[in-house]
């Protein structure tokens, strides 16, 4: 069975302008995501790594089996 096509009932804009505003979260997240991640390779130092909770890696380890089954 064929799909039907949708159609545009007005003609799009002219001159092909942007028409559609951002929100401001949409330019503020990755631009916050961007900076943190470059300040972390710029000051490695203050990345700490986690020392490893046993019940996250028990976890991970049965989350690995049943994705091996």
């Amino acid at each position: 069975m064929a799909a039907r096509t949708h159609t545009r009932p007005h003609p799009a804009a002219p001159g092909g302008g942007l028409g559609t505003l951002l929100p401001w979260w949409a330019l503020a997240l990755p631009t916050l995501a961007f900076v943190s991640l470059l300040l972390l390779i710029l000051n490695p130092s203050e990345a700490h790594a986690s020392a490893g909770d046993p019940v996250l890696i028990q976890l991970v380890d049965r989350v690995r089996e049943l994705v091996a089954r």
